[in-house]
């Protein structure tokens, strides 16, 4: 197990390393839901030479490695992750606009949030869905970020991964299986690039519907607290939010976590919640709904160490 760490900590006094290694590391400090132990090595790496070795070393020992982004829908378990999580950052988080084509291709590690702005900058239409949405670009396409109306699979036109032993693959947006928050990815390829397809537009026509979306994700959503977004997928045909509020348990508390009482499909980090109180309103929440609905809910969230 020493050696394990030794390896990775090594990187960090190897010039010729772009990134920084953290061992032991909080997971807390790195989650939107503010919850999460200690993960044995958090890695950022700054371009692709310093993934492909931390993703080599990860397969030769024979760890555990889990691609996290910004945290933004993710729940750690109290006890934390005996593995390491990798975060893309430099190099990762540049985008390039080609106005020919009204394409631009983005680093997965671009924050969802400046790559909506920056389109909107330059005058084009196409990412309005993902405002006020944090996170990645990485993982907005591995989840197929978006509303019900509206997501960001309909932009994609390639997507490039990393996988340790075979190194770089590009997929066409047709390769590539898209669903309600979920796509075919495989769990051991990291995404490091997306190529999307935008459209000029009038900038006052992008900003009224942004702020529109905005507005409407601030009435409706508890954006003030953390969290980790919406909890459960939509069922055909339902509202997940709506079927839990139905059950009765709008505003339910375990400990320091809420069932919101803004948003059913979000549960709340109140101040001191653990990973548990979070565990706990879920399976509540499945309960309650199977329980009066016959209605078996799915979620969206992503668990790491449980």
């Amino acid at each position: 197990m020493a050696r394990h760490a030794s390896d990775l900590a090594l990187l960090a006094f190897d010039d010729d390393f772009k990134g920084e290694v953290r061992l032991n590391e909080l997971m807390s400090k790195h989650t939107t839901y503010r919850i999460g132990g200690a993960v044995r090595a958090f890695v950022e790496v700054f371009d692709l030479a310093a993934l492909g070795r931390v993703l080599d070393i990860c397969q030769r020992e024979g760890l555990e490695w889990f691609p996290a982004g910004k945290g933004s829908n993710l729940l750690v378990s109290d006890a934390g992750f005996d593995g390491v999580v990798v975060v893309l950052a430099g190099e990762f988080r540049s985008w390039t606009f080609d106005e020919e084509t009204n394409r631009v291709i983005v680093g997965a590690g671009t924050i969802l949030s400046r790559l909506v702005q920056e389109t909107f900058h330059r005058g084009y239409s196409g990412m309005e869905f993902a405002v006020g949405t944090p996170g990645t670009a990485g993982g907005a396409v591995r989840m197929n970020a978006g509303t019900k109306d509206d997501w960001i699979g309909k932009r994609v036109v390639s997507v490039t991964t990393y996988k340790a032993g075979q190194g770089l693959m590009r997929y066409l947006a047709s390769d590539i299986d898209w669903q309600a928050r979920k796509t075919s990815f495989a769990p051991d390829e990291m995404i490091v690039e997306c190529e999307l397809q935008l459209e000029p537009a009038l900038s006052g026509n992008i900003e009224g519907r942004m702020r529109s979306l905005l507005d409407r994700r601030r009435e409706t959503q508890p954006l003030d607290m953390p969290s980790c977004g919406s909890v459960f997928r939509n069922p055909d045909g339902h509202s997940a939010g709506a079927l839990i509020e139905g059950a009765g348990l709008k505003g339910r508390v375990h400990g320091g976590a809420q069932i919101s009482s803004k948003h059913a499909n979000f549960i709340v980090n109140t101040g001191s919640a653990t990973a548990a109180d979070v565990v706990a309103l879920i399976d509540l929440a499945r309960s309650e709904v199977k329980k009066s609905y016959g209605i078996e809910l799915t979620t969206e969230l992503r668990f790491l160490g449980f």
